[in-house]
């Protein structure tokens, strides 16, 4: 069962392909709209990873789980949105990097 915490750090890292898709979208912050958007989900989701963390979760580990939550939306959202390249050996990758987000969180000992 999920903790509290890793909720938070799931909910934290869920934000941050909003804001990096944000940053694309406000055209080097002069989009105000975009740029509000970017500034608020960057905000949230760094303050839910640092509640997270405070709630004794190894540092390491929220950080890694985050980032790759993170990283994985952005190239998603990359291929949905932009028309990124979405090659097979692409979205194998992007299978690993959700197995290695998951190996972590099992092995995290919290």
């Amino acid at each position: 069962m999920l903790s509290i915490a890793w909720v938070l750090i799931l909910v934290a890292g869920l934000m941050e392909p909003i804001w990096v898709i944000g940053m694309k979208k406000s055209h080097g912050f002069r989009n105000l709209g975009w740029t509000v958007v970017t500034v608020i989900f960057l905000s949230l989701s760094t303050y839910l990873l640092a509640l997270g963390i405070d709630m004794d979760l190894p540092v390491g580990t929220a950080y890694a789980v985050w980032t790759g939550i993170g990283a994985v939306g952005a190239l998603v959202g990359g291929i949905v949105l932009f028309k990124e390249k979405a090659s097979p050996v692409r979205i194998l990758f992007i299978c690993l990097i959700i197995a290695g987000i998951v190996g972590v969180q099992m092995t995290a000992g919290a």
